[in-house]
């Protein structure tokens, strides 16, 4: 397993996390996910373990605390060869209080994930989304808080815009608070806007990335195809829907060359796919999901190879899009001005 570091933290994560939403599957959305239930999450947890991939992550919104719940039991006398990212932010309950990144709301929903992961400490705690409502002062001091008191180890943001990003940043420097090390998005051959201004963020600023969905919600598996509708698993029953928001006509071309390049080598669409996003700047950790200890094991294949500087070209002009302004317009000005990707 390779190990990268995160940001510009000390911080060393190895490669690929393995994403537990599909533990539990309470609730319409998440069954659609998964309904991995304590004893095949245990097997896929140790095979994990065993392969090196020792980050884990999930939030507590995940089915409700349920697959934070399993997890915890899962890494039951193995917390100390393991990584747990967790989040908060949305939703727990109907109380107006029960949501957002407040003081009163953050520090409860650590208190709660702490006891359903049977942990003293979190290694690394997102804020799940922008929290408009609440000064950043107020966020990032109990954040800080909770760093101090060593039930979080590290801080980072998820589906932030690139300006609050930088407003929590400069926050933290001017205050002297904790400081976002990680940034984890939505990133794959489908979706690439975060190129346009987050992955530059990042660069300048030193953080890290995690990557979820990078399989596009499983519509970079290869089940979607020219006349072909999938008649089972998360995309028949309307996981298509959960993701980025990209026509299924894109897809097709994305897909083609996937599976040209899967086949020249003798590898899976999926496996390509997940390779092509650990090759990309500033990424650190890609989250892949696994309903099942099979999905695993064929996920984890892709640790033995690389693709090729010519096969990423291919990946990167088929699945290549104009971005909006002002990114467009960046463009003609890239020597002064430049782009950690071709855009």
């Amino acid at each position: 397993m390779e190990y990268r570091q995160l940001g510009k933290s000390g911080l060393m994560v190895p490669t690929l996390s393995l994403g537990t939403a599909t533990f539990g599957g309470s609730g319409a959305f998440f069954e659609r996910w998964g309904t991995t239930q304590q004893a095949e999450a245990q097997r896929i947890v140790d095979v994990a373990l065993d392969h090196g991939v020792s980050m884990f992550d999930t939030a507590d919104i995940y089915s409700g605390g349920l697959s934070e719940e399993i997890l915890g039991q899962a890494l039951a006398g193995k917390r100390d060869q393991a990584l747990i990212a967790t989040k908060g932010t949305f939703a727990m309950g109907a109380n107006p209080n029960q949501v957002g990144s407040s003081r009163h709301h953050i520090v409860r929903a650590v208190e709660d994930s702490l006891r359903r992961l049977r942990t003293d400490n979190i290694d690394l705690y997102f804020m799940h989304g922008f929290d408009a409502l609440t000064p950043m002062e107020e966020t990032l001091g109990a954040l800080d808080d909770l760093v101090s008191s060593g039930k979080i180890s590290y801080i980072g943001a998820s589906n932030f815009s690139g300006w609050q990003v930088m407003k929590a940043l400069a926050t933290s420097e001017r205050y002297g608070l904790a400081r976002y090390v990680v940034y984890q998005g939505s990133y794959s051959l489908a979706n690439r806007d975060y190129e346009w201004e987050l992955m530059p963020l990042a660069l300048d600023q030193g953080l890290g990335t995690m990557v979820w969905s990078p399989l596009a919600s499983g519509r970079l598996t290869g089940k979607i195809r020219r006349g072909i509708t999938p008649t089972e698993g998360r995309i028949a029953q309307g996981g298509n829907q959960d993701g980025p928001p990209v026509p299924t006509e894109a897809l097709y071309p994305i897909v083609d060359v996937l599976d040209e390049i899967a086949q020249e080598r003798g590898k899976s669409i999926p496996q390509v796919a997940l390779n092509w996003v650990l090759s990309r700047p500033t990424v650190a950790n890609v989250i892949i999901g696994a309903r099942n200890e099979q999905q695993l094991a064929q996920n984890l294949d892709l640790l033995t190879w690389s693709l090729t500087t010519e096969e990423i070209a291919r990946l990167d002009a088929v699945s290549h899009r104009d971005p909006i302004y002002p990114y467009w317009h960046q463009r003609g000005f890239d020597r002064r001005n430049p782009k950690p990707t071709a855009w």
